[in-house]
């Protein structure tokens, strides 16, 4: 696509996802180590071709040319060193040609790597650099790309070698691990420091390679806070398990994507995948990035007739025994229940009248958690007040329907007396067990509570009455723990301005970081739940401390739970820490949800003391 905007331009209208790994998937294709991995340019490039080829399937918007290691000094090990520039166009050549064949706009990068050593003469530093950029600018990159550079001596060189190339664009990608910092234990700042005075700006900065997504992830909020560049982060795909002899990387395609989330949540313009990455990573990272994108850059717009008068709501009270207990400040409590997967409710309604008679206020209903396909929770919910007599909470995500779809739904919950409504985003499809279907994210939370709210007031999305209007209890999610403090609290902000009525935290197993947060946001003077979540076992906390993005289990609570051994006394210490965060926070918060690990309710009760 010939007339396709500079790079620059295309990085600042939204997060742009690069391909990743070539030498795991050349390796993978049978061709072993002992081989120049840039010399198949020439000897095999239906290989190559077919690896980006697949990486361009997936949904990569940035091809990286292999030529990680085609400088003259790393090629004259293999006795290539006069292949240099051969080697490099016919890499950028290759590259060209798939993204050129793309139906949407597809840029390549042009690979450097860190030079083996960095000599004392700089000026023959910058001719093996310049040997490089020339021959792949003949092949048609359109930027190039310096990776897993690994000291800010070696950035700056990079740099500087740049001035005599003036208007070509380049990345500087460092390689940083779990600590945050490079293998010579220079900093995150020190790397991104300004550059020397004469020295070119590249037109992002990056962060690859290192010990895994999680090992990034420190290294990336710090960044986002001191560079005015864009940021870049491709993660290697956690570190490779030796086994029978062959490096094999553990880190499944849904991990890699639920950290690419959280990278573009800090504020990342791009994200990929470096070492032990495919195209299975990189369609994952494509499936949860982009929705969240679009659903962030879309927000909903409701104008009413001009003959339409906007009704006074029901007052809140007045629309649910729930939304009454809230206003008059009285302790309210609620246990979430999954639906089934399949279409038997018989258990979920007997849990849920055993909740009622013990007292509990209502019972929550997630709406697909983790993208998983259960039965309607609407209809979950409908029966659970028929039959139960006990009030739900009803998560309403933004995943499934569009917005005609989402509002006859909200009209079904008025008609079914379902009150209650706490709106989530909803987690991409590929998270799920249906990861080729369709998420369709015509809005994100913050937008559903205005359309609610609307309608609370007798107007629906075209602007048409509703008569009588709807008498919804408007709720949302929050997360004390965000690693991005500032967006979480900006979203708050913009959903209470929505609308919001009350607000539910993700579980929270640090009591002192909901206070924190609490401080931050108790002006806003609505309602806020505390999530609650007994942990079963030691081995389910290190799972979610480990293994589940998002959730934050301080040591102090590991060292607890190791404390004992048997798994009853793990549950009853699960249970002990439970009761403990909710006695420190209870005059803090206006009640409590809380899960009821793998459907046992009596836990739960056990943790309300009910």
């Amino acid at each position: 696509m010939a007339d396709k905007q500079p790079f620059a331009e295309y990085l600042a209208q939204g997060v742009v996802v690069f391909d990743g790994a070539m030498g795991t998937e050349i390796y993978r294709h049978h061709v072993f180590t002992n081989r120049c991995f840039d010399e198949l340019n020439l000897s095999d490039p239906k290989l190559i071709r077919k690896i980006h080829q697949s990486y361009c399937d997936a949904g990569a918007e940035v091809l990286t040319t292999n030529t990680f290691g085609a400088n003259r000094e790393t090629l004259a090990k293999y006795g290539l060193a006069e292949q240099v520039r051969a080697i490099n166009q016919a890499g950028a050549q290759i590259a060209r040609q798939v993204a050129d064949a793309a139906d949407r706009p597809v840029y390549v990068a042009g690979s450097i790597g860190p030079l083996p050593t960095l000599p004392q003469n700089e000026e023959a530093l910058w001719q093996m650099i310049w040997e490089q950029v020339d021959a792949l600018l003949e092949g048609g990159v359109d930027f190039i790309i310096f990776e897993t550079q690994p000291s800010r001596q070696a950035l700056e060189l990079c740099a500087a070698a740049m001035r005599e190339r003036p208007g070509v664009p380049f990345i500087l990608s460092a390689a940083v691990y779990e600590d945050g910092e490079t293998a010579s234990g220079e900093t995150v700042q020190r790397l991104f420091a300004p550059l020397p005075e004469g020295c070119p700006e590249p037109l992002a900065w990056g962060l690859n390679c290192g010990s895994g997504p999680h090992g990034l992830l420190g290294a990336v909020e710090q960044a986002v806070r001191i560079l005015r560049k864009p940021l870049v982060v491709q993660p290697n795909a956690g570190i490779p398990k030796e086994v029978e002899h062959r490096r094999i990387y553990l880190c499944s395609p849904e991990y890699l994507a639920e950290y690419a989330k959280r990278f573009v949540n800090l504020g990342a313009a791009g994200v990929g995948g470096c070492c032990g990455t495919t195209p299975d990573h990189i369609r994952a990272i494509c499936d949860a990035v982009k929705p969240l994108v679009r659903a962030r850059i879309k927000p909903v717009f409701v104008t009413p007739a001009e003959t339409v008068e906007l009704k006074t709501p029901v007052p809140l009270a007045e629309r649910s025994r729930f939304a009454w207990r809230l206003v008059h400040k009285q302790w309210v409590t609620s246990v979430e229940l999954v639906p089934p997967r399949g279409y038997d409710l018989r258990d979920i309604i007997e849990k849920s009248k055993m909740l009622h008679r013990h007292g509990v206020d209502a019972v929550n209903i997630p709406d697909g958690p983790r993208a998983s396909s259960r039965i309607s929770p609407l209809i979950t919910a409908d029966r659970i007040q028929r039959e139960a007599m006990i009030e739900v909470i009803l998560h309403f995500c933004c995943r499934d329907r569009n917005l005609i779809g989402m509002q006859a739904d909200l009209l079904a919950c008025a008609a079914c007396d379902i009150r209650n409504i706490l709106f989530v985003t909803g987690d991409p499809p590929k998270l799920g067990n249906y990861p080729h279907a369709t998420g369709v994210f015509d809005t994100d939370s913050i937008g559903m509570v205005g359309v609610q709210k609307r309608l609370n007031q007798g107007v629906d999305l075209g602007g048409q009455p509703i008569d009588p209007p709807t008498a919804a209890v408007i709720g949302v999610g929050l997360d004390p723990t965000a690693i991005d403090q500032n967006r979480e609290l900006d979203r708050f902000r913009r959903k209470v301005e929505a609308g919001a009525e009350f607000a539910i935290t993700q579980p929270v197993f640090d009591p002192d970081a909901l206070l924190r947060f609490l401080d931050k946001v108790q002006h806003y003077g609505i309602p806020i739940i505390a999530g609650i979540w007994p942990l079963a076992s030691l081995r389910n906390a290190t799972f979610l401390k480990n293994e589940v993005p998002g959730v934050v289990i301080p040591d102090w609570v590991m060292e607890k739970m190791a404390s004992v051994t048997s798994r009853e006394d793990q549950l009853k210490m699960g249970i002990e820490i439970a009761r403990q965060a909710i006695e420190r926070i209870r005059d803090r918060v206006a009640g409590v949800q809380v899960s009821a690990p793998f459907g046992k309710i009596q836990v739960a009760l056990e943790v309300i003391g009910a």
